[in-house]
């Protein structure tokens, strides 16, 4: 409930399910491998990460990918 209310006030699910798992954008780059600013790109309400990239999120967030496709 709590991922799914942030999302309709505004956030993206990945950012929701990262906010609610506690973590900082710096835990899922460094768990991704990729800068903060490159994470924070694809958090953001402009970025649109491809299929593929969306599987790496949901293995660094430990959630499944169709938790983030919604």
């Amino acid at each position: 409930n709590d991922v799914v209310s942030a999302v309709v006030d505004g956030a993206t699910p990945t950012r929701a399910w990262r906010e609610y798992l506690g973590l900082t954008q710096s835990e899922v780059a460094r768990r991704m491998v990729v800068s903060q600013a490159a994470y924070a790109q694809m958090e953001g309400p402009r970025g649109k990460p491809r299929k593929t990239t969306l599987r790496k999120i949901a293995g660094a967030l430990g959630i499944a990918l169709d938790q983030l496709d919604f």
